[in-house]
């Protein structure tokens, strides 16, 4: 795909901040966790390839840490197929964007064009009951600007308002389905997650929850908010960030 800037502006290329967890010790399961690759690295590689200029950034900012079963090295294979996180591990000038992350304290609403939170199995601890990522997500929505959450990450949806209200109220909006968490759930034999998405999603009145087939890509626009089911789901986020934007 050929990079393109905005013409009306080729000088001030449009910005995009990637937030992804930072490493956390799941409570659930005693493995470290953290964000996953192919949520940051697929959408990363449209966002460029179109010319934007792309912060990565975590809540506490510095070295970030993958969830082990999203990397391509991995044993269990999961993604050895995700030649983009490969590529993208092994060039010391992008894996120092990962060890060096942005702290959201850093991120002023006006310098950027779009936020896309990622997600991973850190955010169900990171994300979740993180007022400073509520506020955050928040102020950017309410900004206009364009709102992008996938996966895990959104569990922060769960909690996020605006103007007293949840964030989501009158929208239609995705996330981790839970046939994909009886999946994860079977496949390592326990309960991965201290709760699962689609139900809390679905005790909260005047929003509609939706999924698709259990990983399968799905992403959906609703206005400015814009949510995807899973890692699968990351190209079709970015590409309707794109397209939100216009350019």
């Amino acid at each position: 795909m050929s990079a393109s800037i905005d013409i009306s502006n080729p000088d001030k290329p449009k910005r995009v901040a990637i937030v992804a967890s930072n490493p956390f010790v799941s409570k659930q399961t005693g493995w470290a966790i953290g964000f996953w690759w192919a949520e940051l690295t697929h959408p990363y590689l449209e966002f460029i390839d179109h010319g934007y200029q792309v912060d990565i950034c975590s809540p506490d900012g510095g070295t970030l840490k993958a969830d082990d079963w999203s990397d391509p090295h991995d044993d269990g294979k999961l993604m050895a197929g995700d030649l983009i996180s490969l590529g993208f591990m092994n060039s010391p000038q992008h894996l120092a964007l990962i060890e060096n992350s942005k702290s959201i304290g850093e991120i002023t609403v006006n310098d950027y064009d779009a936020i896309l939170f990622v997600g991973g199995q850190g955010p169900m601890y990171t994300f979740y009951d993180n007022d400073r990522v509520h506020k955050l997500v928040a102020e950017f929505y309410k900004a206009g600007k364009i709102t992008a959450v996938l996966c895990h990450g959104t569990c922060l949806l769960l909690k996020a308002k605006v103007d007293g209200k949840p964030l989501v109220t009158g929208k239609t909006w995705t996330g981790f389905a839970n046939s994909e968490e009886d999946y994860a759930d079977d496949f390592v034999g326990q309960r991965m997650q201290p709760f699962r998405i689609e139900d809390e999603a679905k005790k909260i009145p005047n929003t509609n929850f939706i999924v698709s087939g259990r990983f399968k890509a799905h992403a959906v626009r609703d206005g400015n908010l814009i949510t995807g089911q899973q890692q699968y789901s990351a190209f079709a986020v970015a590409r309707l960030v794109i397209e939100a934007l216009g350019v």
